[in-house]
């Protein structure tokens, strides 16, 4: 699998603004699901990662309401142009 941009394929889950591992370090393998080729691994989370997640994201909720609805709008449409300037990396 060949990337313009190496740093767009991680391995690990984003929680609380860090980029983690599975606490138990399990994982799983990601698999292509046309050819069947292994592409990668991912953190096997448990019932402790997403609780984590949850909290971080109801930690995050007040500020970002605090934001008028143009601007949480600029924050979403700049992730938009990321994804589509991204797409043939984000297809694989």
């Amino acid at each position: 699998m060949k990337l313009n941009d190496s740093h767009l394929f991680r391995q690990q889950c984003f929680i609380d603004g860090r980029w983690v591992d599975a606490d138990s370090g399990e994982t799983m393998e990601v698999f292509n699901p046309a050819s069947g080729e292994t592409i990668g691994t991912m953190p096997n989370a448990g019932a402790e990662e997403t609780r984590r997640a949850i909290e971080a994201a109801d930690a995050a909720w007040p500020a970002w309401r605090k934001h008028t609805a143009k601007e949480r709008a600029a924050v979403i449409r700049a992730w938009h142009d990321l994804i589509l300037a991204n797409a043939d990396d984000l297809a694989m």
